[in-house]
């Protein structure tokens, strides 16, 4: 694997991206979101990083944005809303940038704030007609604490949370998926940022991405 750190622009102006690159010939692409830019959120977080090697092994090059105000990135903390807008500019970019992944599968992933800004990207993806990510990963999800639009999950979503989770309680996650008629995993005995649980995490992550 090796990985290239780049520029793209968004809304409020720079936005610095890691992008990791398979070593074979990749099969598609995965767009990886950080948690809280506020709480130290960056995208070097030990969650994302593991969801986007993961998802390099795979076969997927994966790109991991720093949200507005981290890093290089410019502008200010919009509590989903501008971030989320950020991405779309930032995937109609970097297709550009890298036409051979047009029409590629691809995948979209977040931990913790970085779920809001998935889902409801994915939604803002879905009402443009646009092209829709494969497969959707939410880890520590908290969707509902960012929510500035309804968003619907689609079936090939996977949901992994923290039984003891103290940041985002696992009976939150259990109340937003009520109605949304989607099973979540649950790993013992783990809290919000699955420590000591990556490899159990990553595992988890492999069948996904493989099945």
């Amino acid at each position: 694997m090796r990985t290239e750190q780049t520029i793209f622009k968004g809304l409020s102006g720079n936005i610095e991206c890691a992008i990791d690159f398979p070593d074979d010939e990749p099969r598609g692409w995965a767009l990886c979101l950080h948690p809280h830019p506020l709480f130290d959120g960056t995208n070097t977080n030990k969650v994302v990083t593991t969801l986007a090697r993961t998802c390099v092994q795979n076969g997927y090059v994966a790109l991991r944005p720093n949200f507005r105000g981290v890093g290089l990135s410019e502008g200010s903390f919009d509590n989903a809303k501008g971030e989320t807008a950020d991405m779309l500019v930032l995937i109609e970019q970097f297709l550009q940038q890298y036409p051979q992944f047009q029409g590629q599968s691809w995948v979209l992933g977040g931990f913790s704030f970085g779920t809001a800004v998935a889902a409801q990207l994915y939604a803002e993806l879905h009402d443009r007609q646009a092209s829709l990510p494969t497969q959707l990963i939410l880890l520590g999800p908290g969707v509902w604490r960012f929510a500035y639009r309804e968003v619907t999950l689609p079936e090939n979503t996977l949901l992994v949370h923290g039984e003891k989770d103290d940041v985002i309680p696992l009976a939150d996650a259990y109340v937003w998926l009520k109605d949304r008629q989607l099973p979540i995993t649950v790993i013992p005995d783990s809290g919000h940022f699955f420590h000591g649980k990556l490899v159990i995490l990553k595992n988890i992550l492999n069948k996904f991405l493989t099945r």
